[in-house]
């Protein structure tokens, strides 16, 4: 597998009035990453390269219903474009309809990762796509081998019948071209001085830690606000029975209560906030964090008080707010589902 494999689609996402990065790969086609993001830092396996056939077809099958035993969730039901691609409930649902113990992340800029999930147990988008529907092989194959244009359509895409493998390639091709950037800070960045409030410029002196010594920035690095790393923050664990998250999948005792950082962009639109979607709202995160989380045996090292004032938070908020940016309308906006 690559991170460096560059993305390759038939979409024109032209989001950026400043000159953005294009990259296309042998098939020709080609792609604009909006201001931000960085091609470098792309993670494409690499038996699934990107096609513009494969991405409209993942696309199909992340907005069909019909994927669940009673027609009413799909991909796109704790996915929702209009909520920063994550879920407005506190608790998202199965494809059984079922609740689950924690908020769906958000799938924005999952081509710059490998792991997924709160607690990275699925080593790929690929890996969550199959084994995350909650359906057996055969109901995959018969649910959608049941509809004439996804046979015709699989068939053009990857030479065969419909198969479960081939589902979670297109799905995680689709989800690959959902992109945020071009928000008001990338703009910033490259110049535009006007692009951020007075505001907004002292959150982002606060969110590098040079106001106070401890900045948000060794948790959500780089371009993309995160490390990929898992961290213990403390959230929950005042519980009787708290959420074990990373210790789930490693058995480590380091890794107790430890949950994969999010990025931050597009987080003013995904609220409720956390795994267990326990915080409404940023100004309650914030607050969250300026007292050190949730202090606990198993606590990262990073989380330290931050010793803000009121408004001081305020404008960390102000800050958080201008990460939000723009994803193309032709990957946000609902495909034509066959019949």
């Amino acid at each position: 597998m690559s991170r460096a494999q560059p993305l390759s689609v038939l979409l024109s996402i032209v989001i950026s009035t400043v000159t953005p990065s294009s990259v296309s790969q042998g098939g020709g086609y080609k792609a604009t990453l909006a201001l931000g993001l960085q091609e470098q830092a792309e993670y494409i396996p690499d038996d699934n390269p990107l096609t513009p056939e494969k991405i409209a077809l993942g696309k199909k099958f992340f907005w069909d219903r019909r994927w669940s035993a009673n027609g009413t969730v799909a991909c796109v039901t704790c996915h929702q474009p209009d909520h920063g691609w994550s879920d407005p409930r506190p608790f998202s649902i199965t494809f059984a309809g079922q609740p689950t113990p924690r908020h769906s992340p958000t799938i924005v800029n999952r081509l710059f990762s490998d792991r997924q999930l709160w607690t990275g147990l699925r080593a790929s988008l690929e890996d969550q796509a199959i084994h995350d529907s909650n359906r057996t092989d055969e109901m995959v194959v018969k649910n959608l081998g049941a509809v004439p244009e996804y046979r015709a359509e699989f068939r053009r895409v990857f030479g065969t019948e419909i198969t479960p493998d081939g589902v979670a390639k297109a799905i995680a091709s689709y989800v690959r071209t959902i992109l945020s950037g071009n928000s008001p800070y990338d703009r910033f960045l490259a110049g535009d001085t006007d692009a951020l409030s007075p505001a907004a410029q002292r959150g982002l002196s606060h969110f590098e830690g040079r106001s106070h010594g401890q900045g948000c920035q060794r948790c959500h690095a780089g371009f993309n606000f995160t490390d990929e790393g898992y961290h213990n923050i403390g959230v929950g664990m005042d519980r009787e029975s708290p959420d074990l998250g990373r210790y789930t999948v490693t058995k480590a005792a380091a890794d107790t209560g430890a949950f994969k950082t999010p990025t931050l962009r597009d987080v003013a639109r995904r609220s409720p906030y956390m795994h267990d979607g326990s915080l409404k709202t940023l100004d309650e995160v914030v607050a969250f964090y300026n007292k050190g989380g949730h202090g606990n045996p198993w606590q990262s090292p990073e989380i330290q008080p931050l010793n803000l004032t009121a408004s001081e938070q305020a404008d960390l908020v102000a800050f958080l707010e201008a990460l939000t940016g723009e994803v193309a309308s032709e990957v946000s906006g609902p495909p034509t589902l066959p019949r």
